[in-house]
């Protein structure tokens, strides 16, 4: 199901929002690959992640996203990362640890493909700082309250 999610996002474009700045977009495409690691395990985000990464590559609108280390590297990661930040706290308050693997799982996600960038010489170290702060702050916000909601949506369903 949330591998289907994340194709509608990524083949609709809705899961690429844009705006004028150097990163492009703003994405919700993350959000699938999070909550699969947190429900379903590090294998299915590991290919949900996959899913987001080659969209991102496909759909470049830049040269960053054009380079498939960038698009696709990070990608793999977030929903791990979830994966391992849930089941390392879940068993002290479970709607800390869904907010936590959002958060995180976000930020694998923007300093993954913002310090690659800069490796790679895309961007200046400024320029990526810049977007971390205007577009990840508002995605690690976004990512955190959705992962909440659906998480536990999603892992009541899971239960039954």
């Amino acid at each position: 199901m949330l591998g289907a999610i994340s194709i509608i996002l990524g083949a609709t474009g809705l899961g690429l929002i844009p705006v004028p700045t150097p990163a492009g977009h703003v994405t919700i495409l993350h959000l699938p690959a999070i909550l699969g690691g947190v429900i379903e395990g590090p294998a299915v985000a590991l290919l949900i992640g996959l899913i987001f990464g080659v969209f991102s590559f496909l759909r470049a609108t830049n040269p960053l996203f054009a380079d498939p280390l960038i698009a696709i590297l990070p990608r793999l990661l977030i929903g791990i990362a979830a994966y391992f930040v849930y089941h390392s706290s879940n068993r002290i308050n479970r709607s800390f640890s869904l907010i936590m693997a959002g958060l995180i799982g976000t930020i694998v996600n923007t300093a993954g493909v913002l310090g690659l960038a800069v490796l790679r010489g895309y961007l200046p170290a400024k320029a990526a700082l810049a977007v971390a702060l205007t577009h990840g702050i508002p995605e690690a916000i976004v990512a955190a309250v959705f992962t909440l909601i659906l998480g536990k949506a999603l892992l009541n369903y899971k239960k039954k």
